[in-house]
């Protein structure tokens, strides 16, 4: 899951403390939500790849929560919850949520039932995606760029950096979003300081002019965005 974001969404830290570390031994990278309100803004603003779901929070049902993001985004659901009955798994899953895990709960289950939806995602998507008339192209699971036509070599950092970019073109990710998208924390290496830096050597590599940006602007006071817009199909 390197490279994957998960939002945690559940009342009792104690959870979400035994989810996260389970999934950040697995490479994702975690953002955690107490209550359904916290869960929606963190969900449209960070766009997690996907989300673990309480339906018991203090103050929105998980299943309204469900069909809030629904109406928003296609992000995989999976629901976590002491509601046991057959009813009540019938009802969430037809909020539209992918899987259904019972408290109490093994996290390596957790872990393998989040991968395994992350998964059949990412047989939906191509495996090549292109930016700019076909200028940009991002494999994904060769980890691979092609720039102008020309093969780009890339550090693990950098690759992240820019597929981060592109999950969301056009959208302003702040410095610490990213550093959390690539490194998993926000004091690994240096925290935020180090983003500026990955974002200078890709900018050179891509052949990319801060001052005139084709690729990679600047938000001043913010952090970065992708100003290309992905094509409508990849390749």
């Amino acid at each position: 899951m390197r490279g994957r974001s998960v939002l945690v969404v559940d009342d009792e830290w104690k959870i979400r403390d035994l989810v996260r570390s389970y999934l950040e031994r697995a490479g994702a990278t975690v953002l955690e939500a107490d209550s359904g309100e916290a869960a929606l803004v963190t969900a449209l603003r960070a766009r997690p790849d996907a989300v673990v779901l309480d339906l018991m929070l203090p103050d929105l049902p998980g299943e309204e929560v469900a069909r809030s993001l629904r109406e928003v985004s296609d992000v995989p659901i999976v629901m976590l919850t002491a509601k046991s009955d057959e009813d009540d798994r019938v009802a969430g899953l037809r909020t539209g949520a992918d899987d259904y895990v019972v408290k109490p709960f093994s996290p390596r289950e957790l872990v393998a039932r989040v991968e395994a939806v992350l998964r059949r995602v990412s047989a939906h998507e191509p495996d090549v995606a292109s930016y700019g008339d076909g200028r940009l192209l991002i494999d994904r699971s060769a980890r691979e760029v092609t720039c102008e036509g020309q093969p780009v070599t890339l550090t693990r950092v950098e690759l992240d950096l820019l597929v981060a970019l592109a999950t969301s073109p056009g959208r302003v990710w702040s410095r610490e979003e990213l550093v959390s998208r690539v490194h998993g924390g926000f004091d690994h290496e240096g925290g935020v300081r180090t983003i500026d830096a990955h974002v200078k050597n890709l900018r050179r590599k891509l052949g990319d002019d801060p001052r005139d940006p084709r690729w990679i602007a600047t938000v001043t006071g913010v952090g970065y965005k992708l100003v290309v817009q992905r094509d409508a199909r990849g390749r």
